[in-house]
């Protein structure tokens, strides 16, 4: 057996990972049913902040691998169970399904049912892939669509979603995302068989224009659509401004950081110029009182020499060659 398909170890120090995102979503301490839990590694990772976990999963072997980090195990379809039948009056903090809603043939009935499900001020957390991925949209322009063992085009995918298509489903259950994250891939880094060789770099730009054409997988949070998620919805909202207004702030601050270096290395090298503008200028003016010396002991050199004495010396002669020479 090569153990349940969707096996994995989540790594939490990777940001570009659903399953970080979803973690971070959840919060600690928290009552949490996990809606295909596979085997466990969810539950055990937010076992580990302080949330007790209650699973529901199809995949018998799945299942009793994550037994362990569940407080209670349910095995069957969430499409064809009553979950009020099945949990009664218990309530949870936070119901996930994690890359779950593409796989069932119509997700809207789970979503409606989870959230009767929910504790009062609860939330939904889900991770759904972008079919307007990059890498779909250019497999679709090449005139393919070939399903694939995992990822985007996952064989047992029956339902595909896009940004819109997700907040339409969500608010026809009577809830509202009010936290949207992204995980991110290149066209050409996915399952997708597609090379960038086929396409003109003109039809890639215009797919890049998208700014969702990079989603890999949304992964959010959803409240019960009523004032409080209004509220909610509204707060969100104003932190997201305030971050990106926090970037620009940072960006902003490097780039006077920029200037103000630039500035500096500016005035230092115009003192530097002006500085060997000032000693080109002194050795000029020495360089000419020099010569002006040189002329006038050559001048003198050659009154001596007229006399009939230093005609014949040697050493007079010497000197004269050696001014001369400078002279040239």
């Amino acid at each position: 057996m090569d153990g349940p398909r969707y096996d994995t170890d989540v790594d939490l120090s990777n940001a570009n990972n659903s399953h970080t995102l979803m973690v971070e979503l959840v919060g600690g301490n928290k009552r949490v049913l996990d809606v295909g839990c596979a085997t466990g590694y969810l539950a055990e990772a937010l076992g580990e902040r302080g949330c007790t976990v209650v699973g529901v999963e199809f995949d018998v072997e799945a299942a009793e691998q994550a037994r362990p980090h569940l407080e209670r195990l349910v095995i069957g379809d969430i499409e064809n169970m009553d979950l009020a039948e099945v949990f009664g009056e218990d309530r949870f903090d936070v119901i996930i399904f994690g890359d779950v809603l593409e796989h069932l043939r119509d997700p809207l009935p789970a979503l409606r049912k989870a959230k009767a499900l929910l504790a009062e001020r609860g939330s939904v957390v889900t991770s759904i892939p972008n079919i307007a991925h990059g890498s779909v949209r250019l497999a679709l322009l090449a005139g393919r669509f070939d399903y694939q063992e995992l990822g985007l085009l996952d064989s047992t995918h029956v339902r595909f979603f896009t940004r819109s298509s997700i907040e339409a489903m969500f608010r026809n259950a009577g809830m509202v995302p009010i936290d949207v994250r992204r995980t991110t891939a290149g066209f050409f880094d996915t399952p997708v068989p597609v090379s960038e060789s086929e396409f003109a770099p003109e039809v890639v730009d215009a797919v890049r224009a998208d700014p969702e054409s990079a989603t890999y997988q949304f992964v959010l949070r959803a409240v019960v659509d009523d004032a409080d998620a209004a509220v909610a919805r509204l707060r969100s909202d104003a932190e997201a401004q305030r971050a990106r207004i926090a970037i620009l702030e940072a960006d902003l601050a490097a780039a006077r950081q920029t200037v103000q270096e630039l500035l500096t290395r500016a005035e230092e090298g115009e003192k530097r110029a002006d500085d060997l503008e000032t000693r080109l200028a002194g050795t000029s003016e020495e360089l000419d009182r020099a010569r002006t010396e040189l002329d006038g002991v050559r001048d003198h050199l050659e009154e001596v020499l007229t006399t009939r004495i230093m005609r014949y010396s040697r050493q007079a002669r010497s000197v004269y060659s050696r001014l001369r020479a400078l002279r040239g």
